[in-house]
């Protein structure tokens, strides 16, 4: 069995309907490249239509990963969740203590992440190391360059 991905309902309808357009149009688009190479002849030797079939293995893939993903899924309402501890869909306020700057994140499905939305995966070294901790908690975090020490400032909701 697979493991519960956590969504909000926004990255739940936008994972379905990435999922909806890789079925109709994906499908299409690669069943008219496989035509076209088709038609070329030889099959043999025919890098168009090994390189369509390829490609045809691969969004296939895609689309089973996101059926499985989507089928192991759990929306999550924001409102019910609880502030005393970091989350998934949690936004939080930490100070790193060696530069002595904040960074604000909001911890969410790998699916959903999005560093230029500041939307963290739980999956992510810094997600991992901040779920369950509390206000006034000091997390260290192992990076390439060693050890960065945060403290948990702030918990609200996305």
């Amino acid at each position: 069995m697979s493991d519960v991905t956590y969504l909000t309902k926004e990255g739940y309808e936008k994972l379905l309907d990435e999922l909806n357009h890789l079925k109709t149009k994906g499908r299409s688009e690669i069943a008219s490249q496989i035509q076209k190479a088709r038609e070329m002849g030889d099959l043999s030797e025919n890098a168009e239509y090994d390189a369509a079939k390829d490609a045809q293995g691969l969004l296939e893939m895609k689309i089973s990963k996101m059926e499985t993903t989507l089928a192991n899924s759990r929306v999550i309402d924001e409102s019910e969740i609880d502030l005393s501890k970091a989350y998934i869909l949690s936004t939080v306020t930490l100070k790193n203590l060696k530069m002595n700057k904040e960074f604000k994140y909001t911890l969410v499905a790998e699916e959903e992440a999005n560093i230029k939305e500041n939307k963290i995966s739980v999956k992510s070294p810094v997600g991992k190391a901040v779920l369950g901790k509390s206000i006034g908690d000091v997390i260290s975090i192992d990076v390439p360059a060693g050890k960065m020490e945060f403290e948990l400032l702030d918990i609200s909701r996305g």
